[in-house]
């Protein structure tokens, strides 16, 4: 495989250790566009031919119909002589992330993830805290660096690190599932987990391609108003779509709603939120995360502990088994840590990205009292 190469230590806190960065493969230059459609391959799997002589891509709930030369909203999908060019053979950035940093807090606790991003996104949101890979050909300001890669090398750089998973993340993975595809066989076949962390703006078509190579998927439910979403470059239905889709699959799934003050954080809201996901499974964990002004959302403040506090309280007391407080380390009593549903025994004790203390086998079972935790343990 090619070299693979581990960056200097930072010196953080505790509860967030820095993710170990590893180069694969052959660096590029920074690539204008007519380059980056060179690191596509033809591949129809997820196009539909349209009576009127377009292809329908059907990776993300946009369904895009692309005649001859036209791009999809994503901007690196595209069709040319009569056939769908996707993503392909590259990464934009690799690095061994805790699989809690995903977040997947009932997934091997303290395991760590080679995750993986590409670029481009099928949703436009303001407040992305990856807008350099996932705005790319969207922004001027955003990135199109990448490292021609291989499927071998990067499942081999994930057994080299210790990795237990491989996850499609840091920009939009639906929209480059192709690849995704042909590296998730792979990695299971050297017994590795994999996943995705994605807003969920998926097809039916596309999970059903991905689901005999999937373990797990993070859904970004962003908000419970169409008109919210709308301004984002998506609809509320296909994230709600795809939540009951990936539970009706078996594939684990759990849903992070980042906490914008102004533009989510109504109680009502979160309260639909929390009981639409009970309506899929009360054991869908349920993160409520903190915001920070970030990209083009940055005239408003970072999200207040007592607001995640809040979210929980509203989480539970709708029926969820599992809800979390994420990105303000230590703020809220227990949010953190995963509770025993039956007997309310601390389980896994966390701190950030840091666990702490983790009582769960590989049976998934509390010790305690012998009360089945959903998740991947083993």
């Amino acid at each position: 495989m090619g070299r693979v190469m581990r960056m200097p230590a930072v010196q953080t806190v505790a509860e967030k250790p820095p993710p170990r960065h590893i180069m694969i493969g052959e660096r590029t230059a920074k690539m204008e566009k007519s380059e980056l459609d060179r690191l596509t391959r033809a591949v129809d799997d997820l196009a539909v031919a349209h009576p009127s002589g377009k292809l329908v891509c059907v990776a993300c709930a946009h369904r895009c119909k692309l005649a001859e030369g036209a791009r999809g909203i994503c901007r690196v999908r595209f069709r040319e002589h009569g056939r769908l060019h996707v993503p392909w053979g590259y990464t934009a950035g690799a690095a061994v992330d805790p699989i809690e940093k995903k977040p997947f807090f009932h997934v091997l606790p303290g395991s760590g993830a080679l995750s993986f991003g590409m670029l481009g996104c099928d949703m436009r949101c303001d407040f992305c805290q990856n807008w350099m890979t996932s705005q790319t050909l969207r922004d001027p300001r955003a990135t199109t660096r990448a490292h021609r890669v291989s499927e071998e090398e990067l499942v081999e750089a994930a057994l080299s690190s210790g990795s237990a998973s491989v996850i499609s993340t840091y920009n939009e993975p639906l929209i480059t599932s192709e690849w995704a595809r042909s590296i998730f066989g792979r990695a299971r076949a050297r017994g590795l987990r994999t996943g995705y962390v994605s807003n969920g703006h998926a097809t039916t078509e596309v999970l059903e391609y991905l689901a005999p190579v999937l373990d797990m998927y993070k859904v970004d439910l962003k908000a419970f108003r169409e008109r919210t979403y709308a301004k984002l470059g998506g609809r509320l239905s296909a994230v709600m779509e795809t939540i009951g889709a990936l539970h009706r699959m078996g594939i684990w799934t759990e849903v992070v709603t980042l906490v914008v003050p102004g533009l989510n954080d109504d109680p009502a809201e979160l309260r639909e939120m929390a009981q639409f996901i009970v309506s899929v499974s009360p054991g869908i964990p349920w993160h409520v995360t903190a915001f920070h002004p970030d990209y083009r959302l940055t005239g408003r403040g970072p999200t207040p502990a007592r607001a995640l506090a809040d979210a929980r309280t509203i989480g539970l007391e709708a029926g969820l088994q599992f809800v979390y407080a994420g990105n303000l380390p230590g703020s809220v009593p227990h949010g953190e840590d995963t509770l025993c549903p039956g007997c309310g025994a601390v389980l896994v004790e966390r701190r950030g990205f840091q666990v702490l203390r983790n009582r769960i086998g590989a049976d998934g079972r509390c010790p305690t009292c012998g009360h089945i935790i959903p998740g991947l343990w083993a």
